[in-house]
C-alpha cells in the first residue's frame, strides 16, 4: 500500500510542478512561494481548529491535529528551514530554465536520498534496484547533453547549480522525513501544520529584508490563479507521501524513486504547455528513468 501511497504523491507533485512553472513565469519569487505556502497552512487549519474545539470528530475522521512537545517543534522548525532554502534555490531555478530540464534534475533526488537510507537507516536494496537507480542517474546525465542544446550550459549556467542545491536539500528533508514519522511518531496533519507555520515565518524574514522595503519589486509581484493551486496541490501531495512513511516497512530509498514518476507529468504536459523544445529527445532518457523506478519498485 505504501508504494501506491507514493504513486498518489508522484501524481499531485507532477501537476503541483505544471502550476509552479506557471505561477513564477516572469515573477517575483518568494512573494510566490509565501502565496503557496500560506495557500497549503490555509488548506490544513480547519484540521487544527477542529482539532481544538471538537477533538473527537477530527480524531473520527482521522485529521487530529496532536499536541506536541517543544522538542518536537524544535525538530519541524529544523525540516522548515532545510526545505525553506531547498524552495528557493528550486523557484529561482525554475523560473530561469525550462521545466523539462529543471525536473529531470530534480529526478536525481533518489541519488542522494539512496546513499543516504544506506548510511543513515541501513536499507538494503536489491540487484534490480541498483540497477534502476544507476538507470535514474545515466538518464539524468543525458538530459544534462540535451539542455546544451537550448543554450543551457550546465557547467557555467548558476541556475543549474542552484537546481542541483535545491535537489540535494530536498533529499536531506526526504531522509529526516522517516526520522520525523517513524521515530518521533508524528501523523501527517500534524507534521504538515507546523511545517507550514515555521516555513511561513522562515519566509517573512527573508521578503522583509530582501521584497517588503523595495517598491518596484512590490509592483512587479502578479498575483495568479497557480499560487494557491501550488500550495494545496503540494500539501495533498505530501500528506499521501507521510501516510506511505507511517508504514513501517516503508522503504525512504525506494519510496523517493516512486516519487520521481511525477516527471511523466512534467515531461509530456508541461513540454506542451509550455512549448519547451526538442520534447521528442527528451522522451529517451524520460524512459530510462521510468524503467529505473520499475525496477526499484517492483523487483523487491
Amino acid at each position: 500500500m505504501w508504494m501506491y501511497l507514493g504513486l498518489l504523491a508522484a501524481l499531485f507533485l507532477g501537476l503541483h510542478n505544471l502550476c509552479k512553472k506557471h505561477a513564477v513565469q516572469g515573477n517575483e519569487i518568494f512573494p510566490v512561494l509565501l502565496g503557496t505556502v500560506s495557500a497549503g497552512f490555509l488548506l490544513i487549519l480547519p484540521f487544527f481548529i477542529g482539532s481544538i474545539f471538537y477533538p473527537e470528530a477530527t480524531k473520527e475522521i482521522g485529521f487530529y491535529v496532536e499536541d506536541i512537545p517543544w522538542s518536537t517543534h524544535g525538530f519541524i522548525f529544523i525540516k522548515s528551514m532545510i526545505m525553506a532554502a531547498s524552495w528557493v534555490l528550486a523557484y529561482e531555478a525554475l523560473k530561469h530554465l525550462p521545466i523539462t530540464i529543471v525536473t529531470p534534475i530534480r529526478s536525481a533526488g533518489p541519488f542522494f536520498t539512496f546513499i543516504g537510507a544506506l548510511v543513515i537507516y541501513q536499507e538494503r536494496p536489491n540487484f534490480y534496484q541498483w540497477i534502476g537507480f544507476f538507470l535514474i542517474i545515466f538518464s539524468v546525465f543525458l538530459y544534462s547533453r540535451i539542455g546544451k542544446k537550448e543554450g543551457i550550459n550546465f557547467k557555467n549556467n548558476k541556475w543549474i547549480y542552484a537546481i542541483i542545491g535545491a535537489t540535494f536539500l530536498g533529499a536531506t528533508s526526504g531522509l529526516y522525513d522517516k526520522y520525523l514519522v517513524q521515530s518521533l511518531n508524528l501523523n501527517p496533519q500534524t507534521l504538515q501544520f507546523w511545517f507550514c507555520w515555521y516555513t511561513i515565518l522562515i519566509l517573512l524574514v527573508i521578503l522583509s529584508i530582501t521584497w517588503f522595503p523595495f517598491k518596484a519589486k512590490r509592483q512587479a509581484f502578479i498575483w495568479r490563479w497557480s499560487i494557491p493551486a501550488v500550495g494545496i496541490l503540494l500539501q495533498t501531495a505530501d500528506y499521501f507521501y507521510f501516510k506511505a512513511l507511517q508504514d513501517p516497512d516503508a522503504l525512504i530509498m525506494l519510496l523517493s524513486a516512486i516519487k520521481r514518476s511525477q516527471i511523466l507529468i512534467a515531461v509530456l504536459v508541461g513540454g506542451l504547455i509550455f512549448k519547451e523544445k526538442n520534447k521528442r529527445k527528451k522522451l529517451i532518457p524520460l524512459v530510462g528513468i521510468m524503467i529505473g523506478v520499475a525496477l526499484i519498485m517492483f523487483f523487491k
